[in-house]
């Protein structure tokens, strides 16, 4: 009687760590060992390409509280999270209640048009926006200015320290806004239209639906939102950067992982590209679970 269920059991089991076990083999090989190895190597002098590696403890630390790259690459990182995280929520939020909640005629095509920098790659993002900033006749951005100017405008934006940051700000929100207004209108179409109804028979405003009723019920997804800027700002600016400046001029745009590339595959000091890595993860960490106690609030159910 006993061995029907204890087989069904095992069966069970089996079929579940036949689910657990592949994923779990992926994320230790492609996720935790590269950590622990890359804190293994950070306590390390090593080229990266050698044999020899000579154990130096916590020197490599003590550089980053002497570098002053690394202020400037902080700086940026969360000069980039601050309003990457403020601009994309604020223009997000606008379109997705837009395209929900308002009668705009083909909101369909207008949802491709915004969504469509999320499908280009952001090497093709990168060099775009170069030609655009390019400082030359063939730079859109000059000639849309010189229009309106009594000479041609020859800004150098990314050569030029007082703007190089805003100009990669730029792209790196344009690129941004259509992914999550995309998931703030799914939040959205799953508010129960009853309540705005209710909310219409009150009187209510569409400034009031919007903050009781729209912003308390999408609360979770726009948390979850922020969270992944924040996170993927920390660990994945370099690519724009690089393209677009390469850190310069003069390491006036430096981002921590444009520095870490900088340092690990030009220089040759993995040790000290180490370093830096763990500095980015201690940070993002960091900053996430406070940003989540900030923004904590009860959740509403629907």
């Amino acid at each position: 009687m006993t061995a029907a269920p204890t087989s069904y059991r095992l069966k069970r089991a089996l079929f579940i760590l036949s689910f657990i076990v592949p994923t779990f083999l992926l994320f230790a090989a492609l996720t935790a060992y590269p950590l622990v190895r890359g804190l293994y190597i950070s306590f390390f002098k090593w080229s990266g390409y050698s044999g020899d590696m000579a154990f130096i403890g916590f020197d490599n630390y003590v550089r980053l509280f002497k570098d002053d790259i690394i202020g400037t690459a902080i700086f940026n990182d969360f000069f980039l999270v601050f309003w990457k995280v403020a601009l994309i929520m604020l223009m997000a939020t606008i379109l997705a209640v837009a395209l929900t909640r308002m009668n705009i005629k083909r909101t369909g095509l207008f949802r491709i048009i915004l969504f469509f920098p999320n499908l280009i790659s952001v090497v093709v993002i990168g060099v775009l926006w170069r030609y655009i900033y390019n400082p030359s006749d063939i730079g859109f951005l000059n000639a849309f200015l010189s229009l309106f100017a009594s000479e041609p405008v020859k800004t150098v934006w990314l050569g030029s320290e007082s703007t190089a940051m805003w100009s990669i700000l730029a792209p790196a929100v344009w690129a941004g806004i259509g992914f999550y207004m995309i998931l703030l209108m799914a939040a959205i179409m799953n508010i129960p239209e009853s309540l705005y109804e209710a909310s219409n028979i009150d009187g209510a405003s569409r400034w009031h639906q919007f903050k009781h009723i729209t912003i308390p019920l999408i609360w979770e997804q726009m948390k979850v939102s922020i969270i992944h800027i924040v996170i993927t700002t920390l660990n994945g600016s370099f690519i724009i950067v690089w393209l677009m400046t390469e850190g310069g001029p003069d390491n006036s745009t430096q981002v921590m992982g444009s520095y870490l590339y900088q340092i690990g595959f030009k220089q040759y000091h993995m040790g000290y590209a180490s370093a830096i890595g763990v500095l980015i993860l201690v940070l993002t960490l960091v900053t996430s679970l406070i940003l989540n106690r900030l923004m904590k609030r009860d959740t509403i159910q629907m």
